[in-house]
């Protein structure tokens, strides 16, 4: 059975006041193993599924990232660290623009920003990397670009040996193994 993990960060475009510990203390009872808060601005939410697939022999990875903001925080912005931190091979990135903002003349704005796809905020060092698919949504501003690494070290997929210990017919099983996971992630499909 997979184990996983959830991990919620709550972001203020402010300061943030520290309760003093000797409050802390004036609390009844013992404190909580998890703590709900409502925040005025933003939130970072990510959950992780490893799994294994022990008929295939593959084991995977992975990681629900939800950034919510509103104000002058912008998800766009994080996308380039995001994708890094995580050194993923396959990512589905959807960024949906919610509610209105109101410009300095208090015109209604349901997009207060330029943007024709997600790709616009990747470096392009990055995404040479990717192949890269764009499915948009414009009138409802809803944007979506799944990418997947163009080309990948075996040895990063390898546990307990390296490729240079197997066989040219086992690294072409595991190398096929392996793209056909990815492409069946990557197109959201199986490809068998």
């Amino acid at each position: 059975m997979p184990q996983g993990a959830s991990v919620t960060v709550l972001i203020s475009e402010g300061p943030v006041v520290e309760v003093p510990k000797e409050q802390l203390k004036e609390l009844p009872g013992t404190l909580p193993e998890s703590v709900v808060m409502q925040l005025d601005k933003s939130h970072i939410t990510v959950h992780t599924y490893p799994e294994y697939h022990p008929s295939e022999g593959i084991s995977t990875f992975r990681a629900d990232i939800d950034v919510s903001t509103c104000g002058e925080i912008s998800p766009l912005k994080a996308l380039h660290y995001l994708i890094h931190s995580f050194d993923t091979d396959i990512m589905t990135i959807d960024y949906r623009v919610r509610g209105f903002t109101h410009d300095i003349n208090e015109k209604k704005l349901f997009i207060d920003h330029d943007i024709s796809s997600i790709q616009n905020y990747i470096p392009e060092s990055t995404k040479a990397l990717y192949d890269m698919i764009d499915v948009n949504v414009y009138e409802e501003h809803i944007f979506h670009t799944k990418c997947r690494l163009k080309a990948f070290d075996l040895d990063n997929y390898l546990f307990g040996h390296t490729k240079v210990e197997l066989s040219p017919d086992q690294i072409r099983g595991i190398t096929s193994r392996l793209k056909t996971e990815m492409d069946e992630i990557f197109y959201g499909k199986n490809m068998a």
